[in-house]
């Protein structure tokens, strides 16, 4: 009986440790998150077609784990969904760029727990306002340990820029020796037509994100430093209203579905290829699965280990 007991233990507390991602030892040494800035599911993973997304959608797909059940559970606008995504809780932060997340963001944690140089850690946006995603207002970690960014043109932290410049540098970060461990990448066309109300611009340009991912799956996987020991974590940070609800794809920012469901496909050296996931996921879960993989501590977030992607 004594025997039996103590199997049950064993057996219980290592599925316990698996599920938290404490008792393995990943592969991933980088992370890059790619966040294409909101487009609806119905145009992207939606469409049985694959017809705007044919990477994303079809090939690359198969190569990794993609969630059927993604959202953002919290305002669905640009700046708190990046909010979301690198502190790991939602905030009802300005959209416009001008106040600070309250809590740290996963660069921080990354760069205190290493001790790596900022450039080690960067953020490379097409939308100026996202600067304010490398620092924070909590006066515990203000100004400290502050990641390097590139964020609108000329990487000046204000304004728009355009997303082949964005990607200008993101290639010569990517295909660097010293590339950066962990990088966070925004997208901003397929956003910026949808509120143009210019509806062959919105689709040309999630067909043009769509390849921006094959040349960044590409550049990551002929980088000696890099090649099987990066995952990257396709995304979104909010979705748009669909057909028939208020003004259709040109805004977002309720909580319809179309704005909160969105995507996320995980590639790299730690998951299998080829799995769909049906269990939710939401954008707060990725900075819990990021200090995991990458073994550091980010108490503040309230995310969750995204196990599913990283099962053998």
């Amino acid at each position: 009986m004594k025997i039996r007991i103590l199997s049950f233990l064993i057996c219980f507390t290592g599925s316990f440790l698996f599920a938290q991602g404490i008792n393995k030892t990943y592969k991933t040494k980088y992370v890059v998150i790619l966040v294409i800035d909101g487009p609806r599911f119905s145009e992207t993973y939606g469409d049985s077609t694959c017809q705007l997304s044919p990477v994303l959608c079809d090939s690359l797909r198969y190569e990794g784990a993609f969630y059927e059940n993604f959202r953002n559970n919290g305002p669905t606008y640009t700046v708190p969904g990046h909010t979301a995504i690198v502190t790991g809780s939602y905030q009802r932060i300005s959209n416009a760029g001008t106040s600070l997340p309250k809590n740290p963001s996963l660069f921080q944690y990354y760069l205190k727990a290493t001790g790596a140089p900022k450039k080690d850690a960067f953020i490379v946006a097409s939308k100026g306002k996202l600067d304010v995603l490398a620092n924070t207002k909590n006066k515990k970690w203000h100004d400290q340990f502050v990641a390097s960014t590139y964020c609108g043109p000329n990487g000046a932290g204000i304004g728009y820029g355009k997303d082949e410049k964005t990607f200008a540098k993101v290639t010569e970060l990517v295909t660097s020796p010293e590339a950066p461990h962990v990088m966070l990448i925004n997208l901003l066309a397929v956003d910026v037509y949808g509120h143009a109300n210019n509806w062959e611009k919105y689709k040309e340009s999630i067909t043009a994100c769509d390849a921006y991912v094959a040349r960044l799956w590409s550049m990551i996987q002929t980088n000696p430093a890099t090649k099987d020991q990066t995952t990257l974590f396709i995304t979104n940070d909010h979705g748009r209203h669909l057909d028939r609800v208020k003004s259709g794809f040109i805004n977002h920012g309720d909580r319809c579905e179309g704005c909160r469901h969105i995507s996320l496909l995980v590639l790299g050296p730690d998951t299998p290829k080829g799995l769909s996931v049906k269990k939710q996921g939401e954008l707060i879960d990725l900075s819990k699965t990021i200090s995991t993989l990458l073994h550091f501590d980010m108490p503040s977030s309230k995310g969750r280990f995204l196990e599913e992607a990283f099962k053998p």
